[in-house]
């Protein structure tokens, strides 16, 4: 339910940067009165980025934001809190070891002769939650209820404090149908007392369900805002994908895969990702498709064993293995390039030297150190190879751009000798031409008999390069494609199908 008075918050322009990133690129977000907007887009979309420039945790560099007509400049979060912004993150921003009332209040307590009036402050509690749909004891500590309970809370003390806009940031990923109930419950509520609410969720079913309009990001732009009455799961699905490289892609060639290398069977691990089987040749691509919290990055986690598995099996070569951890994983020469290399793959301040022999180095023992020449010979060797731009090898890694350090990751498994290389959004953050060179290297890794499992969201991507495509939605295989029916259009149809059936894994 929307009201014709005009925007409660719009922000025009918005742009943001950081060092060789372009993070927001004059970005509008208009959110109206009594309306729920959904902001949507993969990782590195932007989502992040804009919510913190709104709420005054980042600084923006270009655009202006309107609340109620009247341009503001929020310097903190503390700032915009008190112009009207509140936020609640998936993880409860609140001090659990304070009771329910104490949390709500916090800051704000109400004093008698200089203390806490404390049966005056539950009173005034109960009174507030009682208008959440919430009957419950505010002077337990909040760790006495569940998660969902602790979310309504966090709401409440949000609106308490802003009573404008209101941005839940993924709210429901810990939550079970019913809390998810209790939540949407509540956003309706504030609907109708006229709140502007952001929602942001990877789970599409919920965005239908409870959101009147969404904008939609991809890489830091703007690719549309639609009336979600007026489109399909389908349409936002092809907008948060997009169709960007086009022109940088080959025709994919016919696949000349080897013999089965890796068998996975019924592997998952409850609350996480639902039991997932296939199969791996030598010389074969294998993509992973799926929105974010699909399970694409769950499923290359417990492959190669950073995230242990409780369900299935894994066969190497036709006899069952352990990999319940990497260290497993990298003896049966399994490699992983992961998704977020800044945090979980790069060393910054080792040189790009050391970070090229760090997996080959850690294999072989500590005790065991490669001699300095043969560790100059690999990584020159890998840096030629793959076409690393640097002054020196001596150079921190993080004054690389994000392409080159991508391929100095990858040069660092490589350096193992990987039978199985499983990499997880190569291409994510880097230019077009860095795009190219990786799609080039994974169609020449498989073409000398390396079996890849690769997880992205660029369609185009998967489509060129992927022999056998596996489709993820909420956590669970729903798709196969092979052969001729690898095109975008029939990846974005299986992942906005409600109940997609599994196509029996090919052998």
């Amino acid at each position: 339910m929307t009201h014709d008075t005009g925007p409660v918050l719009h922000a025009k322009g918005i742009s943001k940067f950081f060092p060789g990133t372009i993070a927001l690129d004059e970005v509008d977000l208009r959110l109206e009165p009594g309306e729920v907007h959904a902001l949507l887009g993969e990782n590195g979309a932007g989502k992040s980025t804009l919510i913190k420039c709104l709420t005054g945790a980042y600084q923006r560099y270009g655009g202006s934001i309107h609340l109620d007509g009247q341009e503001v400049s929020p310097q903190s979060t503390a700032d915009s809190q008190r112009l009207g912004i509140g936020t609640v993150y998936q993880e409860v921003n609140l001090l659990p070891n304070l009771t329910v009332a104490e949390n709500l209040y916090l800051g704000r307590q109400p004093m008698r002769w200089g203390l806490m009036a404390r049966r005056r402050m539950n009173a005034m509690a109960r009174e507030t939650l009682a208008g959440y749909g919430l009957d419950i004891d505010p002077a337990e500590p909040l760790t006495a209820y569940s998660v969902a309970i602790q979310q309504v809370v966090a709401i409440a003390r949000a609106v308490e404090m802003s009573g404008k806009v209101l941005i839940l940031d993924e709210p429901t990923a810990s939550l079970d149908r019913d809390e998810v109930q209790l939540l949407f419950s509540v956003i309706r509520q504030l609907r109708e007392r006229g709140l502007a609410v952001v929602f942001i969720t990877h789970f599409l079913d919920q965005v239908f369900e409870i959101s009147d309009r969404a904008t939609i990001l991809r890489n830091g732009r703007v690719v549309g805002t639609r009336v979600l009455a007026d489109v399909s799961q389908k349409d936002v699905v092809t907008l948060m994908l997009g169709r960007q490289l086009e022109a940088q892609v080959h025709e994919r060639k016919p696949a000349k895969a080897g013999d089965t290398l890796i068998e996975v069977d019924g592997l998952g691990k409850r609350g996480m990702l639902e039991p997932l089987s296939l199969a791996l040749r030598e010389g074969e691509v294998v993509g992973l498709a799926g929105l974010l919290g699909s399970g694409r990055t769950e499923t290359a986690n417990l492959m190669f064993g950073a995230v242990p598995a409780d369900q299935g099996r894994m066969l190497l070569r036709g006899k069952e293995i352990s990999v319940s951890t990497p260290r497993e994983a990298v003896k049966h020469r399994f490699a992983l390039c992961p998704e977020d290399r800044k945090t979980e793959g790069i060393v910054g301040d080792l040189s790009v030297r050391d970070n090229i022999i760090l997996a080959r180095q850690a294999s072989q023992g500590w005790m065991r150190p490669i001699p300095r020449a043969e560790v100059n010979a690999i990584a020159e060797r890998y840096v030629k190879a793959l076409d690393i731009r640097l002054a020196s090898l001596d150079m921190p890694i993080r004054l690389l751009s994000g392409g080159n350090q991508q391929k100095a990751l990858l040069a660092r498994w490589l350096a193992t000798n990987p039978d199985f290389l499983i990499l997880d959004e190569p291409t994510r953050g880097i230019d077009v031409g860095a795009h190219a060179e990786i799609i080039a290297l994974i169609e020449q890794l498989r073409a000398d008999g390396m079996a890849l499992l690769v997880a992205s969201s660029e369609l185009e991507e998967l489509v060129a390069y992927s022999t056998r495509v596996i489709v993820l939605r909420d956590r669970k295989q729903v798709r196969e494609l092979a052969g001729a029916e690898i095109t975008p259009e029939n990846i974005v149809h299986a992942i906005a199908e409600h109940d997609a059936p599994t196509k029996e894994v090919a052998q």
